[in-house]
């Protein structure tokens, strides 16, 4: 598998953070899988710029930090101008339908998925929040040969406050669902 790197980013109070640190654990569950987990975010606690990221690696991590992710989430407009272009060559973009893409390099515009992240939390599960077990959804589909969708479900279980398991779980298998467009190759990539 080698080296692959997660940045997960929006505004404080989108959940960014705690879907960081659930994917960490779901990693923590696969034998031989080493696992790194790190997190910043602004000086305000809601609505500032937050971001989380995960870097996995079968070898030893010797900077924990991404470097340039494989997959890159963006819930706010701050975060993709931020963070869009520091991507690798055949990394994916995971942005909300909201965030305008036009300014992109043309070579990355195959590898982006707009989806309506915020729009489907706060409409089909009553609570914007939801949107980052959207956004664990839409990831796991796509690492699921090397990270279990159960790992990560599990791990969900395991850090949201027990009288919210049941609305995480369907924002999650709400993400995993979402169609998504083939034009990238990184559905093998981990």
């Amino acid at each position: 598998m080698g080296r692959y790197e997660i940045r997960l980013s929006g505004a404080g109070g989108q959940g960014m953070i705690l879907a960081g640190i659930i994917l960490a654990e779901a990693g923590v569950m696969v034998d031989d899988l080493n696992v790194s987990q790190s997190q910043s975010y602004g000086p305000e606690s809601r609505g500032g710029a937050s971001r989380a990221e995960v870097v996995f690696d079968e070898d030893q991590i010797d900077f924990p930090k991404v470097i340039k992710p494989d997959l890159l989430v963006c819930l706010t407009q701050e975060a993709f101008e931020q963070y869009g272009r520091d991507l690798k060559n055949y990394g994916v973009i995971i942005a909300d339908s909201n965030i305008d893409i036009s300014k992109i390099d043309s070579e990355l515009k195959d590898n982006i998925y707009q989806l309506d992240i915020l729009d489907l939390a706060a409409k089909k599960i009553g609570k914007e929040i939801s949107a980052n077990m959207i956004v664990l959804g839409i990831i796991a589909r796509i690492i699921q040969k090397k990270i279990s969708v159960e790992f990560i479900k599990k791990a969900i279980i395991e850090k949201v406050p027990p009288k919210t398991v049941d609305d995480n779980i369907e924002a999650f298998e709400l993400g995993f669902d979402l169609k998504l467009d083939k034009r990238s190759y990184a559905y093998g990539r981990i």
